[in-house]
């Protein structure tokens, strides 16, 4: 997964100065030990009025991830092929989506001038626009981890047994083109490199396998390059990599050596994620056991630890022009630390309740996380506020990446099923001016590039304030 090197859409969203002078204008409500951690009003429960109470069996007031939820015209959250083979034929013999003509949706009706937030207005045009995607792939086995190749519509996918499969993509098809038998055990964590030549992949036999991308042969392997099974890895540079593994140790290795030319083991739990920035001076490792450790990448030693969270680390995202890190963790919580400054985080903010598993920069100041329920939320990191669902599993989200364009995501879940979702619409996100206070029903707003539409639940309740007003 290329979790940090996102394409630039624009070198900003709005003015830095809105964002340092940033204030939710509350206190802190709850303490993690030793930090305080602000909870923004997303997190809040949705009060219903009790004019509202009749109507409660008409519409839903609270979000419940671990429901299926059918929204609008939205038949479910399975795959668009099956819902294309669902959909009624019309008198003539053809269906709607032969024929090219859309569902109609209470959203195409609504006028988003008359919004006055900005985001939700960017949302609402958005969502009336068509977007294209290809379908669904369904694999035998488990899918562990998912990488898009640099140039080309390649995704490269990694399995509970152990094999490396490379699908070709369309907006119409999806092609499975090489499989490769790598390992005997289940890849942990896949990557390609710069040039999109060669394919790394690690996995819980403790091995590491270099494979050439056009033959398919193995051109370079490490049988026993960890005494415990690797759990992720991250490119540094043409001929570097880093990997972690479940028992806190970190090596770093060059293409052209036959033996890790860096070893640290500085924690003792697993290490979750690896992230650098294009200067490559130092390199962070987040981990189980809630240490942020910074490794000056020149002099190979480690440059600063911080201070344990009460809770494990498991994603991180480089964000405004490499100015801010920004750390995710189990509980929902997320940390953002001034690049040179690893040793505490500068701000912290509450996302989703559920816990995040992986983060995706998408812009300099927006990623997608995928969370513990199934969900990938976009969210605005610096300052912190959450969007919108960008896109729905029925379990928990096991890895995400973003192509080379900056179009599509795709992820996959604690089974065979591997979705895509265009994400294109952020690119007119570049210049809105974020409101200082964040929606509170922002954790419910399905973006365009979703299975389903705010027609009953979210839209329905714009239109009705406006309606009165006017």
């Amino acid at each position: 997964m290329r979790n940090f090197n996102s394409p630039k859409f624009g070198n900003s969203l709005g003015n830095d100065s809105d964002d340092d002078d940033f204030d939710s204008g509350t206190e802190p409500e709850f303490i993690v030990e030793p930090y305080a951690i602000e909870e923004f009003p997303i997190m809040e429960e949705y009060e219903v009025d009790d004019d509202d109470d009749a109507n409660e069996e008409d519409e839903e007031s609270d979000y419940d991830p671990n429901e299926d939820i059918i929204i609008g015209t939205s038949s479910s959250s399975s795959d668009d092929s099956d819902s294309e083979r669902d959909e009624p034929k019309q008198e003539n013999g053809e269906d709607s989506t032969t024929r090219g003509a859309p569902e109609k949706r209470l959203v195409d009706d609504y006028d988003e001038e008359m919004e006055e937030d900005e985001v939700i207005k960017a949302i609402i045009t958005e969502i009336k626009k068509p977007r294209s995607k290809p379908p669904d792939i369904k694999t035998e086995d488990f899918v562990t981890d998912l990488c898009f190749h640099p140039d080309q519509d390649l995704l490269a996918v990694g399995t509970t047994t152990g094999d490396l499969l490379v699908y070709s993509f369309t907006n119409d098809e999806c092609t499975l083109k090489n499989t490769h038998e790598v390992h005997s055990k289940s890849i942990r964590d896949i990557e390609f490199n710069d040039d999109g030549t060669i394919l790394i992949s690690t996995a819980r036999d403790r091995s590491i396998m270099v494979t050439d991308v056009e033959t398919g042969k193995l051109k370079r392997f490490w049988d026993n390059a960890h005494e415990e099974p690797v759990y992720t890895m991250s490119i540094i540079s043409e001929h570097t990599f880093a990997t972690g593994d479940d028992d806190g140790v970190l090596k770093l290795w060059d293409l052209r050596q036959n033996e890790p030319i860096f070893k640290l083991k500085e924690v003792e739990d697993f290490i979750s994620s690896i992230a650098t920035n294009d200067q490559r001076k130092y390199l962070q490792m987040c981990s189980g056991d809630g240490y942020l450790t910074t490794i000056s990448i020149p002099q190979r030693k480690m440059y600063v630890q911080s201070e344990p969270y009460e809770e494990e680390l498991t994603c991180m995202g480089v964000f405004r022009n490499d100015s801010k890190l920004v750390v995710g963790s189990s509980k929902g919580n997320f940390y953002t630390f001034n690049w040179g400054q690893f040793g505490y985080h500068c701000d912290a903010f509450t996302g989703p309740k559920a816990g995040v598993n992986k983060m995706v920069p998408i812009t300099e100041r927006i990623a997608v996380v995928g969370g513990e329920d199934g969900f990938l939320r976009a969210m605005h990191m610096v300052p912190g506020r959450v969007l919108g669902i960008v896109g729905q599993h029925t379990l928990a989200v096991e890895t995400i990446d973003i192509n080379s364009t900056g179009e599509l995501i795709a992820s996959s879940s604690h089974d065979n099923d591997i979705r895509f979702w265009n994400i294109k619409f952020f690119e007119e996100f570049d210049d809105i001016k974020y409101n200082s206070k964040a929606d509170r029903k922002a954790m419910k707003h399905n973006l365009p590039s979703s299975h389903h539409t705010d027609a009953k639940d979210f839209f329905s309740d714009l239109a009705g304030p406006s309606e009165e007003a006017s």
